[in-house]
């Protein structure tokens, strides 16, 4: 071979091997994406997701929610660095693939070159053919492919708008007491306030509330959107939404945060009964934790809606098949969109709100509430904790009428209530000491 050729060849394959982001041997920053481990260092952000470089040179992207909390802090820092850097400037695509195509294009021209060569040097064609497979090869070998890492073998998650009739499932096992309806941005849940189901028995925290009707009707209505977006960064639950509700079971009953407005595992300390609830302030009645009671009824149906717009299951997929593996918000990707899942432990239905919600700007964290939120009407003075009781019996005694039994260091105690049509409330109190007190409440 000519020294002329063997210099082209040289200059050609010094310049395809000094490839940009050359495999560094050092060690990466350790990311959980989905509850997996990958090593590696980040390389660029674009549409919600985060590219990282592996040690092998392959480059694997998720959305941002899918790292874990830790890990969403540093990239974010990272994310509003780079858009600092390009305010002024277009996004740019990674280089690594702009670099292999340039390169193809490259090995294009190289091969004609070659075959110009050829002819000249009378290099046969065999040696010519295996040239150039060896440089094609090499940039094969360099080449930098993407994939996308999440759960149960989904390669994204994407969001459409919610079927109106997908949420009617829900809440159709419980038309007789829930009423509903839609328009394009809402799917509208109203209801009174009380479930078919017993309440209040079993509660060890008590504060002398008791459940009454509220008007969840009309503009006060229940609101679920139909439009569901993933949050770049979700609102925990730990630290968020400790007033109002989270979510909606199917009987139109509100679930509020498992923390109660002093951070508490309401669950854990005594303070809700058999079914997940019991009354707030303003004698509502909510659930803390969702109901796995509700997957009778619900079939392969959510057990209960998040007001962020995804769905909550039970301890099945949406198939009837086994609950796969959950993420830290408690639910995961499945075929193309987002859900929960309900556990019997802590979070219990959800670490975080996954989806993008509006924050009632006159609440702030922990306390801060998700609006539209549907407003409870008080007709009495909230009651205060009343230390070693437990609630022993709940039951009807006639229209709108119920009797609360309670147990305080081995004697009863009764709270006897009922209303009429006029929205008058009478509440009768009688004490484990036997003595007897009556009030009269009228709903404005």
């Amino acid at each position: 071979m000519k020294p002329f050729f063997v210099l082209i060849i040289f200059l050609v394959t010094t310049t395809l091997s000094a490839h940009v982001g050359d495999h560094s041997p050092d060690r990466g920053i350790i990311y959980t994406i989905n509850g997996k481990e990958v090593e590696g260092h980040f390389l660029m952000s674009r549409d919600d997701k985060v590219f990282i470089e592996l040690p092998n040179g392959k480059v694997v992207s998720a959305l941002i929610n899918d790292f874990s909390f830790e890990n969403r802090e540093s990239l974010s820092e990272k994310i509003m660095v780079l858009k600092e850097l390009n305010r002024e400037k277009k996004e740019v695509t990674p280089n690594r693939p702009i670099n292999c195509l340039l390169a193809f294009f490259l090995l294009i021209f190289v091969s004609l070159l070659l075959f110009f060569i050829s002819k000249i040097e009378n290099i046969g064609v065999t040696k010519l053919t295996v040239i150039c497979a060896g440089i094609g090869a090499f940039l094969f070998a360099c080449k930098t492919t993407e994939t996308v890492v999440s759960p149960n073998s989904n390669t994204s998650t994407i969001i459409t708008k919610t079927d109106p009739a997908f949420i009617e499932a829900v809440y159709s096992p419980f038309k007789n007491s829930v009423k509903t309806r839609y328009d394009n941005t809402y799917f509208y849940i109203e209801s009174n306030g009380i479930p078919t189901h017993n309440m209040m028995v079993g509660i060890t925290s008590w504060q002398q509330q008791v459940p009454i009707p509220q008007d969840y009707t009309g503009t006060n209505a229940w609101s679920i959107p139909l439009n569901p977006e993933l949050a770049t960064i979700p609102l925990s639950l730990k630290t968020n939404f400790m007033k109002g509700a989270v979510a909606i079971a199917p009987n139109g009953i509100p679930i509020f945060n498992p923390l109660n407005n002093r951070g508490e595992d309401a669950f854990a300390i005594g303070e809700l009964d058999k079914w997940g609830g019991h009354c707030g302030r303003a004698d509502d009645y909510h659930y803390h934790i969702a109901p796995l009671h509700f997957e009778t009824t619900a079939g392969n149906n959510p057990i209960a809606m998040a007001l962020d717009g995804f769905p909550i299951y039970g301890s099945k997929e949406p198939d009837g098949s086994t609950m796969l593996p959950l993420d830290e918000y408690n639910g995961h990707a499945y075929k193309g969109s987002y859900h929960y899942h309900a556990t019997t432990k802590y979070p219990y239905f959800m670490g975080a709100m996954r989806g993008k919600v509006t924050l009632d700007p006159a609440t702030t964290a922990p306390e801060n509430q998700i609006i539209p939120q549907a407003k409870t009407s008080a007709i009495r003075p909230a009651g205060e904790p009343l230390k070693g009781a437990s609630i022993s019996d709940f039951k009807t005694t006639g229209t709108n009428a119920y009797s609360l039994e309670y147990t305080l260091n081995n004697q009863k105690g009764y709270v006897n209530y009922s209303w009429d049509n006029a929205g008058i409330f009478t509440y009768t109190f009688i004490g484990t000491d036997g003595k007897v007190t009556t009030s009269k409440y009228t709903r404005k």
